[in-house]
Parts: structure tokens; C-alpha cells; sequence
């Protein structure tokens, strides 16, 4: 049988998984609960007994390498994790590569988990016809992550966290942000800031049509669903503007500094389309005056939800392939 390799994508919900072959296409995927409760090495084990449950779906009975995307910082040399911010104990310095790697019999990478989904865009995704692309993706979800490519390379740095686009500065005297500092774009344009503008307009009578689609109850007020009554809320429709054009800001300093030929929208929050993708290419139009920008491509992300998982396929391929 031809070899088979396998990618996760580790989030504090859930484990995603999957079986590929060699060029990369799906043959078995499947999502559990991540019971991040019980530990590291509780979902250490998780991890590689789902791999060995889709192995035997679809009739393998090994892997040649496994990619893993984690949410949070890692050494990407050692394959061990040193902060993970929205896990329980933080997972400070357990040996995840060296792990799975006994457990599975197979060479393991770990990276960031918005650097696999950059991963993902590149070699599956807009970057697939393009082998020397420069790219900046954003993930927009509940916070804002990212990845840049340079000449058709993702760039990591030392400790595999360069690409941070969600850390930007954008008003100095902005919101604090869960990293610390003020006026970050992910404190407020991530998915938790869009959706307290929609509550509080909603609370104030602004916003009847998202009132009557959620029933008024704040847990139902989503990015996506005050994209949902954008065209008869005029002030929910300029909240979610707003939010593009500190996006738009941000991609704009990412255009001056590295000049791609893409910028790329996925996460969650992009999926509100077509207003999110068009606030932000305005904004770039808009603010770079140093060169031209008609070149310069702003597209929703080819492979929305899985771009994470297909960046751990492409991850395990570049492990496991000869260099």
C-alpha cells in the first residue's frame, strides 16, 4: 500500500484529525472532544489513539509522519510546547513531538496553529499555483492570528511566532488586549469585540433586526449573525465596517512592509463574506500611497475550517518526505 501520513489540528474544544495520502487528499477525518480538563497527557493519548482509530478506518496500519497545529507557542526545533494560554496548566514544557512520536512510531512537527492553517493556504489553498507567493493571512475567530509567506516560504523566525498580525498596534490608547498591550487589532476587530458592539447596540434599541433574530439574548449575537441583518441595521452594518477597516489598517502595514502579492481572510469571522473582503481591500487602496496596489489580491480563504487541519497534512508531508 501506498504511504499515508496524518495531520491534527489541536484546539481547546476539540481534536481534529486526519489520514492523507501523499498528495495530500483526505481519506478519513474526524473531530473529538478535547477533554483539556484531564491534562496534557490525557490529550496527549487522545491524539494518538484518534490516529489509530482513522488508521484502521481506512486500512493502514501506519503513518510516515505527523503534523500538528497548536494553539499557542512551541519550539518548533524540539517539538515541545511553552505556552498554551487557553489550555488548562498552560502545557510549559511537555515533550508533545517526542510523545506522539513514541506512541505512533513516526517523526512529529509541531508549529503554531494559525502558522499550519497559513501552511494549509499555501500548499492547498491560494498559494497552490504559486510556488514563490508572497502571502499574509489573517484569522480572524473570536481573537486574530496570522502568518506571513515570503517567496513562497512560511516565515517563522526563532521561536516560530513571527506572523503575530493580530498584535499589531492600532490605536495607541485602544483596549488592553489579552497580550498586554493596548490597542491591539485583535482587541478590536477579533470576533469577542464585533460581537460586544452588536450586544451593546442591540441592548440600546439600535439594532431591532438582530434583536428579533436572537430572540435578544446576547448569547446568540454572533459576527455572522449581525452580518445576517447588516443591510436593515445601518449601525450593525457599521460596526462590522469598522471592524474591516482595523483589519483593512492592519493589512495595510503588512502591504507597505512586505508588499504580497495576497492577502488572505479566513477564521470564522471572514466567513461573513463579501462586505469583510471589500472593507479591507478599500482600506488598502486607501493607505498605501508608495506604490501601486491593483495587484495586490484580498480573498476570502479557499479552505474556510480545514485550512488548519491541511496545514498539519502539508506539515507531516514536509517532515516526512527526503530533503
Amino acid at each position: 500500500m501506498n504511504p499515508v501520513v496524518a495531520g491534527i489540528d489541536l484546539g481547546g474544544t476539540s481534536i481534529k484529525a486526519a489520514i492523507a495520502d501523499l498528495d495530500g487528499r483526505l481519506l478519513v477525518h474526524r473531530s473529538i472532544p478535547t477533554q483539556s480538563h484531564a491534562g496534557p497527557e490525557a490529550v496527549i493519548n487522545r491524539m494518538a489513539e484518534l490516529v489509530g482509530t482513522l488508521l484502521a478506518e481506512s486500512g493502514y496500519s501506519a503513518i510516515q509522519g505527523l503534523g500538528v497545529g497548536a494553539p499557542g507557542l512551541v519550539d518548533i526545533v524540539h517539538g515541545v510546547t511553552k505556552f498554551f494560554p487557553n489550555l488548562p496548566t498552560q502545557w510549559r514544557d511537555i515533550p508533545v513531538a517526542d510523545q506522539l512520536g513514541r506512541l505512533l512510531h513516526c517523526p512529529v512537527s509541531l508549529l503554531n496553529d494559525v502558522r499550519t492553517a497559513t501552511l494549509g493556504e499555501l500548499h492547498f489553498g491560494h498559494g497552490k499555483t504559486n510556488p514563490t507567493v508572497t502571502m499574509a493571512f489573517f484569522a480572524i475567530g473570536t481573537g486574530i492570528g496570522g502568518g506571513v509567506v515570503i517567496d513562497g516560504k512560511l516565515r517563522l523566525g526563532d521561536l516560530g511566532a513571527a506572523g503575530e498580525l493580530g498584535h499589531q498596534t492600532i490605536r495607541a490608547d485602544g483596549p488592553r488586549c489579552g497580550c498586554g498591550n493596548r490597542g491591539c487589532l485583535e482587541a478590536i476587530a477579533g470576533g469577542a469585540a464585533i460581537t460586544a458592539a452588536g450586544v451593546r447596540l442591540m441592548r440600546s434599541g439600535l439594532a431591532p433586526s438582530l434583536y428579533e433574530l436572537t430572540g435578544g439574548n446576547n448569547d446568540q449575537v454572533t459576527p455572522r449573525a449581525m452580518a445576517e441583518v447588516a443591510d436593515r441595521d445601518p449601525l450593525v452594518r457599521e460596526a462590522l465596517v469598522d471592524a474591516g477597516r482595523a483589519i483593512g489598517i492592519a493589512a495595510a502595514n503588512i502591504v507597505t512592509s512586505i508588499h504580497p502579492d495576497l492577502v488572505v481572510l479566513g477564521g470564522g469571522v471572514a466567513e461573513i463574506g463579501d462586505l469583510l473582503v471589500e472593507t479591507v481591500g478599500s482600506e488598502i487602496t486607501e493607505r498605501v500611497r508608495m506604490f501601486p496596489t491593483d495587484r495586490i489580491r484580498v480573498e476570502a480563504s479557499m479552505l474556510g475550517p480545514q485550512a488548519g487541519i491541511m496545514g498539519a497534512i502539508a506539515l507531516a508531508l514536509k517532515k516526512s518526505k527526503p530533503q
